[in-house]
C-alpha cells in the first residue's frame, strides 16, 4: 500500500508541474498552439517511472485538469478526442520504462501518440477553421505539428543535457531501490 501512496504522490506532482509549465508559453505560433517549456515531459515521467498503468492514469487526469482549467468543449466526441485520449496517450511513455534509451524514446512515442489524437480532432471536429482553399487534412496536421513538434524538440535537447538525463535516470533508480517500482 505503502508503495502505491508513494507512486501516485509523485504522479500527481508530475501532473502538477505539467499543468504549471502549460500555463507559460514559450511562444505561440502564427495558426495557433502554443510552445511551453517541457509540460508534456513531466506529463510522461510516471510512465517513465512506474510503466504504462500509471503513465496512462497520469496522462487522463493532466488531460481532464487541463480541461477544467481551459474548457474548449463543442462536443462530447469532441472532448473524448482532446482530452481524454490525446492526454492519456502521454502514458504511452509507460510502454517504454524497461526499454534501452526507455525515457527518449517513450517521450517520443507520447508525443506522437499526442499529436495522432489532437490532429484527428482537428480533422473531425476543427475543419472548418481551415483557410479557405486549404485541404483540412493538411489544416490540422500543420497546426498540430507546428506546436507539438516544437515542444517535442526543445524538450529532447533538455533531455540530452547530461545532467538531466542522468538525474531521470538516478531518480528511477532510487524509486527501485526503495521498492516504490514494484508493481
Amino acid at each position: 500500500m505503502h508503495n502505491n501512496t508513494k507512486k501516485i504522490a509523485l504522479s500527481g506532482v508530475c501532473v502538477a508541474m505539467s499543468l504549471g509549465l502549460g500555463m507559460f508559453s514559450i511562444f505561440s505560433l502564427p495558426m495557433g498552439g502554443s510552445v511551453t517549456a517541457c509540460s508534456m515531459l513531466f506529463a510522461t515521467l510516471p510512465g517513465f517511472f512506474f510503466g504504462g498503468t500509471y503513465g496512462f492514469l497520469s496522462g487522463l487526469a493532466y488531460g481532464a485538469l487541463s480541461f477544467v482549467l481551459k474548457p474548449y468543449f463543442y462536443s462530447p466526441a469532441q472532448f473524448v478526442t482532446d482530452y481524454v485520449l490525446a492526454f492519456t496517450a502521454l502514458g504511452l511513455s509507460g510502454l517504454f520504462s524497461q526499454k534501452k534509451h526507455g525515457l527518449f524514446i517513450g517521450y517520443i512515442v507520447a508525443c506522437l501518440g499526442r499529436f495522432f489524437f489532437a490532429f484527428l480532432s482537428g480533422v473531425l471536429f476543427f475543419a472548418s477553421y481551415a483557410p479557405e482553399g486549404m485541404n483540412p487534412i493538411w489544416y490540422s496536421f500543420s497546426y498540430n505539428i507546428s506546436y507539438i513538434s516544437v515542444e517535442m524538440a526543445i524538450t529532447l535537447v533538455v533531455l540530452f543535457v547530461p545532467v538531466v538525463h542522468r538525474g531521470l535516470y538516478r531518480m528511477k533508480g532510487q524509486l527501485l531501490s526503495e521498492g516504490a517500482y514494484a508493481r
